[in-house]
């Protein structure tokens, strides 16, 4: 399985972060991590934040306002 900090470097240079790599990032998180791991979850935080890396999940259900859908 991957770590963390992988995870995360493929998310910040796509800018994209998958439904997929977040369940890993979920699994991850509640085993053993070291603090580079966390550093580099929390960088991914702060870009998802800053609109710097988008998440498929947050895509898939966001909402569109009626009056924008005719």
């Amino acid at each position: 399985m991957a770590l963390i900090r992988e995870l995360v470097q493929k998310a910040l240079k796509t800018g994209y972060l998958t439904i997929e790599a977040e369940e890993q990032l979920r699994q991850l998180l509640t085993t053993h991590y070291d603090l580079e791991d966390l550093n580099a979850f929390m960088a991914l935080q702060e870009a998802a934040m800053a609109g710097k890396v988008k998440q498929e999940s947050r895509e898939r259900f966001e909402y569109t306002p009626i009056e924008q859908c005719s």
